[in-house]
């Protein structure tokens, strides 16, 4: 029913909307090819995420400045927690495998508790926000986004902003995000991701590169543009709407 829905809101918005509002390229394209509807293509804004020390993490978590590996995000199987997992048990490192989001009691939660079990490399911290979320993002050796299907990972532009070493999966929702930055491996295969963890985590941080990367992310994705471009958009449906003038059309 879910999908039928879904499916039955995209129709209704492609025939009848004045305007549709997309987060990416992909769904952009896919508003076209599906529908023949132009679309508007308006991404999210980041606040920037401030650098925060590493001594929240290090009294809660004992966890120390890049001495960890970040996944922030829902836990949900689009998401692509298990793979990272499987691939980060295989990798010869130090690091801990550090997972922020609460575990969701379905058949999925239980899949990633029984993947995590026996190891102490791996720690939750649960649902992360504010101080911990940012110190998360600051001091990680690696944020990893694995996803399968994305819309436009908000998470992804926090871990940039924040000048954070980024790895996502290669699906153009968020390869788009990344651009020149990062690092990424074949959606779904353990295997790329096991070779990328393994390589990134080998090479050293540049910090003037990460420098580059925060300000690349909000020259792109700053509040004001998308703002901007948003209000053109009600604008433009509006005038569709009523006309120029003070008259409404048909009244």
């Amino acid at each position: 029913f879910a999908s039928f829905y879904l499916k039955l809101g995209e129709r209704i918005a492609a025939k009848y909307a004045d305007e549709v509002i997309v987060l990416s390229k992909s769904v952009q394209d896919y508003f076209r090819n599906t529908y023949g509807r132009e679309t508007v293509l308006i991404e999210n804004a980041v606040v920037p995420v401030e650098y925060t020390p590493c001594s929240l993490l290090s009294e809660r978590f004992g966890l120390e400045r890049g001495g960890y590996v970040l996944f922030l995000a829902r836990i949900v199987p689009e998401k692509g927690l298990h793979y990272l997992i499987e691939a980060f048990l295989n990798c010869s490192t130090d690091k801990k495998l550090v997972i922020a989001g609460e575990i969701p009691d379905t058949e999925y939660g239980g899949k990633i508790r029984k993947l995590a079990a026996g190891t102490d490399r791996i720690i939750f911290t649960g649902f992360a926000q504010g101080n911990v979320m940012a110190a998360l993002y600051s001091n990680c050796a690696l944020y990893v986004l694995p996803s399968e299907i994305e819309g436009l990972a908000l998470t992804l532009l926090e871990a940039m902003s924040a000048g954070a070493r980024c790895m996502t999966s290669d699906i153009p929702e968020n390869t788009d995000v990344l651009g020149d930055f990062g690092y990424t491996f074949r959606s779904g295969d353990v295997g790329s991701l096991e070779r990328q963890l393994l390589l990134a985590l080998s090479e050293p941080e540049e910090n003037g590169r990460m420098d580059e990367q925060k300000r690349y992310i909000m020259e792109k994705y700053n509040y004001s543009a998308v703002v901007e471009k948003t209000e053109a958009v009600y604008r433009k449906a509006v005038q569709h709407e009523y006309g120029s003038g003070n008259e409404r059309k048909g009244r």
